[in-house]
């Protein structure tokens, strides 16, 4: 059994790797292969990941290359996680909308468009090395973002990839919910009712033992406006420390109070912490710095960490616990992994093809449901259509989201600019077109070309 990780130097490949190696008996995986075409990234990733498998007295062999053919071959399963143009890029995404008075962010608005166009093509050469070399059985499971743009782009040019696109953000809501609700820490045992888009969904039910700790969750929300723990809120009162654990960093204190307001605003269900940058999009920007984005904030804290402690590591024989982050990023794609491999049947919130599951949305909309995952991957159940409002809302994200593969794939200048005006983080289709002439300057070594 051999796992391939694409994008290996990502700072999430030693917590993923901590998580495989935990469950290396379910897997019953003998390798674990780190691919990037950063060789010197990588390598450095590496040293981390090497240590973390030495640490456990693992019997897992680490290959890492830059070759796909031995990236590949045999592979069984794939974790891709790439990031395109890495974060340089990405603070292009997200500062060129704010200097317009747009959303500036990773994967919603015209940022996450931005990177969707870089990443689009590179994922498909990713799938056709895979089905040259891997495992006739493979599966690749892509964390790769923008996951929306990415899983629409699959299932029009390569439509029987044994792909399963999965985003980790429902989880680590779900994995937040635990720390704010007394006596519901096991957020991995919650039965959960979710639907929407990647990064654009609502949870409509969460159960813990028979209870209904979604109401809970909404109540603890209203009262602390918002959804951090009491104990994360005290320790930012007495460090004001710039990332006290991931998902809570500056950007991320202002995203988490956002799901009082929308809750406020709209009470039926749970959103997606995302949805704030759609349906608080004036707020966003007021919050957002023009010049010091999540993408600075992440380059000063999560990328300074891992490569400092890696520095240190060489230097010392010594590895900090800053050095990587494991948690439920990890855990979350090498639990649907075994899931996969011993025919479990478990349910995660995945990103499929809709075929009918959602009956008033689009069959072909990718959407993002809770489904069981066994080795034949997603086995479809049909639920009940959803309000107007919410399908509303979903159809004008999608159509964005369509237009946009389209004019990717089509080096359509007219459907990306219609892609980007369409987008409910814009204020003015004046303000669509300027902001795309600016990225394609930037992007000029990533995009296909427009015209």
């Amino acid at each position: 059994m051999i796992i391939t990780i694409v994008g290996g130097g990502s700072t999430f490949t030693p917590g993923i790797v901590k998580s495989i190696a935990l469950r290396q008996k379910d897997l019953d995986v003998n390798e674990i292969r780190l691919f990037d075409i950063d060789e010197e990234r990588q390598y450095k990733v590496s040293v981390v990941v090497d240590y973390i498998l030495k640490e456990m007295n693992s019997p897992i062999k680490l290959t890492v290359t830059t070759i796909p053919e031995i990236a590949y071959k045999d592979a069984t399963f794939i974790f891709a996680q790439m990031r395109v143009g890495k974060y340089e890029m990405r603070i292009h995404d997200e500062q060129i909308p704010l200097k317009y008075g747009c959303v500036g962010q990773e994967t919603c608005g015209l940022g996450g468009l931005a990177y969707g166009l870089r990443t689009i093509f590179p994922m498909m050469k990713v799938i056709d090395d895979v089905e040259k070399y891997a495992n006739k059985d493979y599966w690749i499971l892509n964390y790769s973002n923008p996951a929306a743009v990415v899983s629409e782009a699959c299932r029009v040019l390569r439509p029987n990839a044994r792909i399963i696109n999965i985003c980790d953000m429902p989880i680590a809501i779900l994995e937040m919910i635990s720390k704010c609700v007394k006596d519901a820490s096991d957020y991995e045992s919650y039965k959960v009712d979710y639907f929407g888009l990647n990064h654009f969904g609502w949870f409509t039910s969460i159960d813990y033992q028979g209870r209904n700790i979604m109401e809970e969750a909404k109540e603890y929300i209203l009262k602390h406006e918002t959804l951090l723990p009491e104990v994360y809120i005290e320790k930012i009162k007495q460090t004001k420390s710039e990332e006290i654990v991931r998902h809570v960093s500056n950007s991320w204190l202002h995203t988490w109070a956002s799901e009082n307001e929308m809750l406020k605003l709209f009470p039926d269900y749970l959103p997606n912490t995302y949805l704030n940058y759609y349906f608080l999009s004036k707020e966003s920007v007021a919050h957002s710095n023009p010049t010091y984005t999540r993408a600075n904030e992440v380059i000063n804290s999560r990328e300074k960490n891992l490569f400092e402690g890696v520095d240190h590591y060489l230097k010392t024989g010594e590895i900090t616990k800053e050095a990587f982050y494991h948690g439920a990023h990890g855990n979350f794609i090498a639990d649907l992994a075994v899931s996969i491999k011993n025919d479990e049947n478990k349910e995660f919130i995945v990103i499929v093809e809709n075929k009918g599951i959602i009956p008033n949305i689009a069959d072909d909309a990718m959407i993002e449901v809770p489904l069981k995952i066994g080795k034949n991957g997603p086995i479809y159940a049909k639920r009940d259509a959803i309000p107007l409002f919410y399908k509303a809302m979903m159809d004008q994200q999608l159509a964005s989201e369509k237009l946009l593969v389209e004019g990717a794939i089509e080096g359509d200048y007219l459907k990306v600019l219609q892609s980007f005006s369409l987008n409910k983080t814009v204020n003015s289709a004046n303000d669509a077109k300027s902001i795309l002439d600016e990225m394609m300057e930037v992007n000029k070594a990533y995009w296909p070309t427009l015209k």
